[in-house]
């Protein structure tokens, strides 16, 4: 793609003892990803879409392979890269601000700076307005906003997201993911998404990867290769969009609901 790849998983297997049990979750993975990338990785559930996500993030070690970032071993979490989560991560105890600056304080000890940074990326994120709020005086979409502004004040360059508008209406979530984009439009960070929706996966991505269950494997690569915004009633969307729904071969007893069709 004529770009130095900035996260290669290769050849990468992962599995879990339940029980004296092993459950292969993951078996010879391989993809790559460049800096700047939005990518998705869909599927259904168990089929270790999260696993992953945790390995490239140095969450989980992997049993074979190998996990780089510009071409260095991931051998455990860094600064580099942060994981967010569907349930915001917020401590009720303190305010809007405080939680932004919450991860600034290992790395930024003078107060004024964090303060600082914090209040920009609240500003990125359009809640300059609720700085002194608490997070159950938030709606769910403000209290994502606020997880997203937290991850950013650490300035990391991979952003990994765990289904994170899972819990959001249908407005919230569209509203949400067009912030993300003009968001990641400004600040390039490199985010890797893992979710059920293929509509989101089809919106937000430049790439992405199809996985199989039992044990997870990457089915299919698929680019998105055409411009943003999307309009999700286009014909390229839909084509894109059937073309995902027929590689999951749904049978009559996987319903189009489970996968948000």
């Amino acid at each position: 793609m004529g770009r130095a790849d900035f996260i290669t998983v290769e050849d990468v297997s992962k599995s879990f003892f339940n029980q004296d049990q092993s459950e292969h979750v993951l078996s010879n993975v391989s993809l790559q990803i460049q800096k700047g990338e939005i990518v998705s990785v869909l599927g259904e559930s168990g089929c270790g879409k999260s696993t992953l996500l945790n390995v490239i993030g140095g969450f989980e070690q992997v049993d074979h392979g190998i996990v780089t970032m510009d071409g260095q071993p991931v051998k455990g979490p860094s600064r580099r890269g942060i994981m967010l989560f569907q349930n915001y991560g917020l401590l009720p105890w303190r305010s809007v601000l405080k939680n932004v600056e919450l991860g600034l304080e290992d790395g930024v000890t003078n107060g004024k700076q964090r303060r600082e940074r914090a209040l920009h990326y609240l500003e990125l994120v359009g809640l300059l307005d609720k700085v002194n709020l608490f997070p159950h005086e938030l709606s769910g979409g403000m209290q994502q906003r606020v997880a997203i502004a937290r991850a950013l004040a650490i300035q990391p360059e991979l952003i990994l997201m765990d289904e994170p508008f899972a819990a959001l209406d249908t407005f919230n979530r569209y509203y949400l993911q067009d912030e993300l984009l003009t968001i990641q439009s400004k600040e390039k960070t490199t985010i890797v998404l893992v979710t059920h929706d293929i509509d989101e996966a089809i919106y937000l991505s430049n790439r992405v990867f199809i996985m199989s269950a039992k044990p997870g494997r990457v089915k299919k690569e698929i680019a998105i290769r055409t411009p943003r915004p999307r309009d999700r009633s286009h014909g390229d969307f839909q084509h894109f969009r059937k073309m995902i729904f027929e590689e999951f071969e749904f049978s009559r007893s996987k319903t189009a609901i489970e996968y948000n069709i």
